[in-house]
C-alpha cells in the first residue's frame, strides 16, 4: 500500500509530536514496524519562551507544545539521510506565513524527502484557532503547492466548518488531509481551582476517537474521495480497524506511545494485523460438520 506516494508496509503511522523530535526515535520506531513516521513540526522561527509541558489525564493527555526547537538546517540534514536510505518519513512543517511555509517546503523537497504534512492548525499558538478559516487553509496550501511537487497532506482539527476547510485544502492542491489535530481542552487543578498548564491547550487521546470517526464518516458520506489519514485516540488495533472501516486510508497513533513507546507500537501493529489480515492468523479448531464426522 502507499500513502502520500510513500510505499508503506502497514497502515499504522506514528504521528507528529515530542516523541518524533529526535532522529534516534524516528529510526527506532521504523525499526519496530511503523508504516511511516511524521516528524515533529519543523518551523523556521518557532516561538520562544513558552512553557511546553504535557499533562496526563485519566483518559488522554493535554499538551502545551508547539514546534520543534531544532533549527531547520538540522532537520534538512536528518531528512536528507532518511531520503538516502529510502525511509518512509513524512516531514511536518509550518511557518508564520504562506510564503515562508512554501520556502521551507521547497528546501525540504531538496533533501529528497518524499512527503509533507502541513501542520497549520496548532492551537497552542496565538493564532492556532484561526485554523477554522478556509481562506487561511487555502492560502497556506496553495502557496506551498506552488513551490513544491512533493505530495502533501493538510492537518485539520475537527469541529465547525471542517467540510469547508477540507474543500479549501483540496482547492489549494492538497493530496490528502489528516483528521484530526488536537482539540481545545482544559483540566482544573484540585488544589487551586486554576487551569492546569495555565490555560486551554491541545487535548488528545481516546476521548476524541468517536468525534474523529464521525467526522471521517461524514466526509465520505458527502462524497470526499481524497485520501484521509485518521488521527485521534488510537490505543490498539481495534481503533485502527475502526478508522479504516469508516474510510480512512491510514491511521496515525501518537498519545498512547507516551507509555512504553516501542512496546505499545508493536502491540498496536500486532493487533491491527490480527484484525485486518485474518489470513495471517492460525485458524481456530472447529467441530466437524456432519459430513466430516467420523463414523
Amino acid at each position: 500500500m502507499a500513502v502520500l506516494g510513500l510505499p508503506i508496509a502497514n497502515p499504522v503511522i506514528v504521528g507528529s509530536g515530542l516523541l518524533t523530535d529526535q532522529e534516534r526515535n524516528i529510526r527506532r520506531l521504523l525499526e519496530k514496524g511503523a508504516g511511516a513516521v511524521v516528524t515533529k513540526t519543523i518551523h523556521p522561527s518557532p516561538p520562544t519562551g513558552l512553557d511546553e509541558r504535557i499533562l496526563r489525564l485519566p483518559v488522554g493527555m493535554l499538551n502545551s507544545t508547539t514546534y520543534s526547537k531544532r533549527p531547520v538546517d538540522h532537520w534538512l540534514g536528518v531528512l536528507r539521510s532518511f531520503a538516502e536510505e529510502g525511509l518512509p518519513v513524512i516531514a511536518s512543517v509550518h511557518a508564520d506565513s504562506p510564503a515562508e511555509l512554501a520556502a521551507l517546503a521547497a528546501d525540504i523537497e531538496g533533501t529528497g524527502c518524499r512527503a509533507l504534512e502541513l501542520g497549520i492548525s496548532c492551537l497552542n499558538e496565538e493564532d492556532g484557532l484561526d485554523d477554522d478559516n478556509p481562506d487561511r487553509v487555502y492560502a497556506y496550501t496553495a502557496e506551498t503547492r506552488g513551490r513544491t511537487h512533493v505530495p502533501l497532506a493538510v492537518k485539520l482539527a475537527i469541529g465547525e466548518g471542517l467540510h469547508d476547510r477540507v474543500r479549501a485544502a483540496i482547492a489549494g492542491g492538497a493530496d490528502a488531509v489528516t483528521v484530526s489535530d488536537t482539540i481545545p481542552g482544559a483540566a482544573v487543578a484540585p488544589g487551586t481551582g486554576d487551569l492546569e498548564l495555565g490555560g486551554v491547550y491541545g487535548y488528545s487521546g481516546p476521548g476524541i476517537k468517536p468525534l474523529v470517526l464521525a467526522a471521517i464518516w461524514q466526509l465520505r458520506r458527502r462524497g470526499f474521495v481524497l485520501p484521509i489519514l485518521a488521527s485521534g485516540g488510537v490505543t490498539g488495533g481495534r481503533d485502527v480497524a475502526d478508522y479504516l472501516a469508516v474510510g480512512a486510508n491510514a491511521v496515525q497513533v501518537y498519545t498512547a506511545l507516551h507509555t512504553d513507546m516501542y512496546d505499545t507500537l508493536q502491540r498496536v501493529l500486532t493487533e491491527t494485523r490480527d484484525i485486518t489480515d485474518p489470513a495471517d492468523r492460525t485458524p481456530a479448531p472447529t467441530d466437524p460438520t456432519p459430513e466430516e464426522a467420523p463414523a
